[in-house]
């Protein structure tokens, strides 16, 4: 009689991620260009009185549209995830908290501001439970992309640290302007960014620079790097960005806000690596 097959830890491992990898490479037109542009569509009507109240800045659409839009970038990871990158990012999720805390309640580094709409369930009443979901993977699409075109270049910290914070910073010139517009949250006075404060900026710079430090320490570089040329999908999530916050600032006419969203493009089109068929796909007339 033969002995029984034993499943390995690792083995089921590996049958997951190829699962995971699997749905997500099918449906990536859908995850990354199809609910970015359904979902800027029902936040800016939302912001308009167009959508039903039950479903207006809806909390569980928020969260559900969310984690579809940055599963490419998790699943990606996932065989990246070692001891090592869960204290770091644990130490970067902690943070995210504190620092978003101080930011609420104090109005450094960001500004004094608050919370509009409440994008479910909130910590201490203050801010969202899900917040290291909406900023982490910002930070790691910053960084992914910084590896891929600086090039050579990305062995040198000097280098790869500044542009992967500055690619934060931008993130966050396309972002603010649309949250703002759609109301999210507000400055309190507004400032001279459509909306958004000089002190905003400084304060991405702040938690920005902590962020891309503990990632650059989260994980082996060169390993990563293989992960993210080796992976389609991996940087799907930043077409999602760029489609639905670069949709938003359009809608509202935030031009320049709009024109950072198209550096990104750029950016993405500069990996040689990368699909440009989505690309085309989520972009009519790019590339």
């Amino acid at each position: 009689m033969d002995a029984p097959t034993v499943s390995r830890p690792g083995d089921t491992r590996k049958a997951v991620q190829r699962r995971l990898e699997t749905i997500v490479r099918g449906n990536r037109v859908t995850i990354a260009v199809v609910f970015p542009v359904v979902g800027a569509v029902m936040l800016v009507g939302s912001a308009a009185a167009l959508v039903p109240a039950p479903l207006a800045y809806n909390p569980l659409a928020i969260f559900v549209g969310t984690v579809v839009m940055r599963s490419p970038l998790l699943v990606g990871l996932l065989p990246r995830i070692g001891w090592r990158a869960l204290g770091c990012l644990g130490v970067l999720t902690a943070y995210t908290y504190a620092i978003e805390l101080v930011g609420v309640r104090t109005g450094w580094p960001y500004g004094a501001f608050e919370y509009a709409v409440q994008l479910g369930p909130m910590v201490l009443g203050e801010i969202p439970l899900a917040l290291p979901l909406f900023f982490v993977p910002l930070v790691l699409n910053a960084y992914l992309l910084t590896l891929l075109v600086l090039e050579t270049w990305r062995v040198n910290s000097l280098v790869r640290l500044p542009v992967a914070v500055a690619a934060v910073v931008a993130i966050d010139l396309v972002l603010d302007p649309a949250a703002v517009a759609i109301g999210f949250w507000e400055y309190v006075p507004a400032g001279p960014y459509y909306g958004v404060p000089r002190s905003n900026y400084v304060g991405w710079l702040v938690s920005g620079t902590v962020a891309v430090v503990l990632v650059d320490l989260a994980f082996d570089r060169e390993a990563l790097l293989e992960r993210v040329r080796a992976c389609e999908f991996i940087l799907d999530d930043l077409v999602s960005f760029v489609l639905l916050w670069g949709t938003i600032n359009l809608l509202y006419g935030n031009w320049l806000a709009a024109g950072v969203a198209g550096l990104f493009c750029l950016g993405l089109l500069r990996t040689d690596r990368y699909d440009r068929d989505l690309l085309r796909t989520a972009l009519p007339g790019v590339g």
